[in-house]
């Protein structure tokens, strides 16, 4: 069975919540010339300017919600893209039923 301390805590905060929420439709919160949102992730710049935090604040986010394995971080050159993680998602919510 799954460890889902560090998940709930991930999810614990608001802005945390809302970046995996934006990440299930990138496509309708957020547009990129460079890359295709829906395939290849969400570029962290695009996360840092919709949600209005720090460089700093928002690589924490990302860094818990990527420990919980919520969410999964691919670097391509100079950019750091971000997707969500549907599997563990899914073995979450088996987890919390099975409480």
């Amino acid at each position: 069975m799954m460890n889902i301390m560090p998940v709930l805590k991930a999810l614990s905060n608001e802005k945390r919540l809302k970046i995996l929420q934006w990440l299930k439709e990138p496509h309708k919160h957020f547009s990129s010339a460079i890359c295709d949102v829906e395939k290849e992730g969400v570029c962290v710049g695009l996360i840092e300017q919709k949600i209005g935090l720090s460089q700093s604040t928002v690589s924490q986010y990302l860094a818990l919600l990527q420990q919980a394995g919520l969410i999964t971080t691919e670097r391509k050159g100079q950019w750091t893209f971000c997707k969500r993680n549907e599997h563990a998602i899914q073995a979450l919510i088996q987890a919390l039923k099975s409480l």
